[in-house]
């Protein structure tokens, strides 16, 4: 990721508009997708949680997918699988192999948010702002949506930025998420504004954007 994007994500909080941001916030109704609800989509909730959003996080795997020690020792679960019990069945697996690699911290981390992973495409909620973090899932994410009869014809942004699964990329990610939110939550005209405001991002985090409006 884009050098003075990471140099921004280790500034402190606060400002002379943090206070209309956090007022504003809880009207954007906003989705974070990945592929397994575990790490980036989690990362993004927690962040976009704190700020005031009203935030849900999804995946759009078949199944949830966690690695092992080895690539053929992966584990994998239902959606319907709790992260609790995907904490108890891997401190049976390898408890030192995944305290190590700081799986069941991330865990723990998305217990305290909600009580299992979510598919997004058995999610029937409506949102303003849909937040992907691959191409594959955006992909996914709008093929879902344009899928599904249209009945209020809600407009939904549906933006993408890739972002590596991993625990530093996660926390970066969410950043340029929340910076982004809060961005998109000011304009007087989402609709006419958006891409403006995209195009700014890419200038300053490196990064390629991809949107699309559906409807709902």
């Amino acid at each position: 990721m884009n050098p003075e994007l990471r140099a921004m994500s280790l500034e402190p909080e606060g400002g002379d508009w943090a206070g209309s941001i956090a007022l504003a916030s809880a009207s954007l109704r906003v989705a974070v997708v990945c592929t397994n609800n575990l790490n980036r989509s989690m990362e993004a909730h927690h962040l976009l949680s704190k700020k005031g959003f009203i935030v849900r996080s999804f995946g759009t795997g078949s199944f949830v997918r966690l690695p092992g020690s080895t690539a053929d020792q992966s584990s994998i679960y239902d959606f319907n699988t709790t992260y609790d019990e995907i904490h108890k069945d891997l401190v049976q697996k390898d408890e030192k192999f995944y305290a190590n690699s700081g799986i069941l911290c991330m865990l723990e981390r998305n217990m305290e948010i909600k009580p299992r992973p979510e598919r997004f495409q058995n999610c029937r909620a409506v949102f303003d702002l849909i937040l992907t973090c691959e191409e594959k899932v955006y992909d996914q994410v709008v093929e879902e949506l344009n899928s599904r009869e249209q009945v209020t014809l809600h407009l939904v942004h549906v933006i993408n930025v890739n972002i590596q699964d991993s625990f530093e990329e996660a926390s970066l990610g969410a950043f340029l998420f929340s910076e982004l939110c809060q961005c998109i939550q000011l304009l007087d005209d989402v609709d006419n504004e958006i891409e403006e405001v995209l195009l700014e991002f890419e200038e300053m985090s490196g990064q390629t954007f991809l949107h699309t409006a559906c409807f709902y």
